[in-house]
């Protein structure tokens, strides 16, 4: 039998009756046929695929988890401040020296932090303070006598913020983490 090569040759045939249902179907079952052959031929397609999405997924998830590391060291000086105000504040009549009190808390409750890169500032009293240390002679005169019962105290704490994404500084490199807290002295 001789292979068909179109469907209208076929078509005519059969309404003339001169082949059957079955042998009129096959044009389209070859057709099938090949169609599967050709998409059988495209499995590097997946590949393709995955190689244009894959840079811009990894770029995406990275970008995420740079984002959440800057948050968790947001949340991390949040709380290291709320912890270093209260200190400072129940130290209040003890120190000598409320500025290293104040940083040592503050380094004690952020570990993860870079301690050198941490830029404090206080308000005891209504007196500015600033820098890791501020030691007086005694607990009446300068910081230590600013850090007065029933006063104000409150702590300020910036931490540089660098978001490095695979070598290359973001357009934030110049953001800074601030956190502030104020706590009445004891």
């Amino acid at each position: 039998m001789k292979v068909l090569t179109g469907f209208t040759e076929q078509a005519r045939r059969f309404r003339r009756g001169l082949i059957s249902s079955e042998t009129a179907a096959w044009p389209l079952d070859t057709a099938l046929r090949a169609a599967r052959r050709r998409l059988g031929e495209e499995e590097g397609a997946a590949l393709v695929e995955f190689a244009l999405i894959a840079p811009l997924m990894l770029m995406l998830t990275s970008g995420i988890f740079i984002f959440g590391i800057a948050m968790n060291n947001y949340l991390v000086l949040t709380q290291a401040v709320s912890v270093a105000a209260r200190t400072l504040a129940a130290n209040g009549g003890i120190t000598l020296d409320p500025c290293a009190t104040a940083y040592n808390a503050v380094t004690a409750a952020a570990p993860n932090l870079t301690p050198s890169k941490l830029t404090l500032s206080m308000t005891l009293n209504g007196v500015a303070e600033s820098g890791n240390t501020c030691s007086s002679s005694s607990t009446t005169t300068g910081a230590a006598g600013d850090l007065a019962g029933g006063t104000n105290a409150t702590l300020t704490v910036t931490y540089p913020c660098v978001l490095v994404f695979y070598g290359n500084a973001s357009g934030a490199t110049g953001c800074t983490l601030t956190a502030s807290d104020t706590e009445l002295v004891q």
